[in-house]
């Protein structure tokens, strides 16, 4: 019994830490707001970002490196051929569901790709568009 218990008790606090994108890309954009007055997040700034060529890593000069060109489609780390699920939310719901996890994943992809932390305000954006990917 007690082990049922538990296993309620833990699956309650996984629960209860999901996030919907939605929250995600507005916690971006209240700290982007702090900054830019008036901010507001755009998928199409978010698409541009997430295809833009960046000349610090040969292997991965972009987000296309591992994600291709359809964010609805798996990928493949382009150093490890690890298969990567697809980013975006309609194919993965998962995707932009834990806020721990966004911003370990923002935390290293963009230091890899980009060559520096991404700004809150490229985070909503690329979240908004990876969320409107269809």
């Amino acid at each position: 019994m007690r082990s049922l218990s538990a296993l309620c008790l833990l699956l309650i606090s996984i629960t209860s830490h999901a996030e919907t994108p939605q929250q995600i890309r507005q916690s971006y954009v209240s700290e982007a707001a702090a900054v830019q007055a008036g901010f507001t997040p755009s998928a199409k700034r978010g698409e541009a970002f997430f295809q833009k060529q960046f000349a610090i890593n040969d292997k991965m000069p972009s987000c296309l490196s591992c994600h291709t060109e359809k964010p609805l489609n798996a990928g493949q780390h382009a150093i490890t051929g690890k298969t990567i699920r697809p980013i975006a939310v309609a194919a993965n719901a998962e995707r932009f569901s834990d806020p721990a996890k966004v911003e370990k994943w923002f935390g290293r992809n963009c230091k890899e790709v980009v060559g520096r932390s991404c700004s809150p305000a490229e985070k909503a954006d690329f979240v908004a568009y990876m969320s409107e990917v269809r």
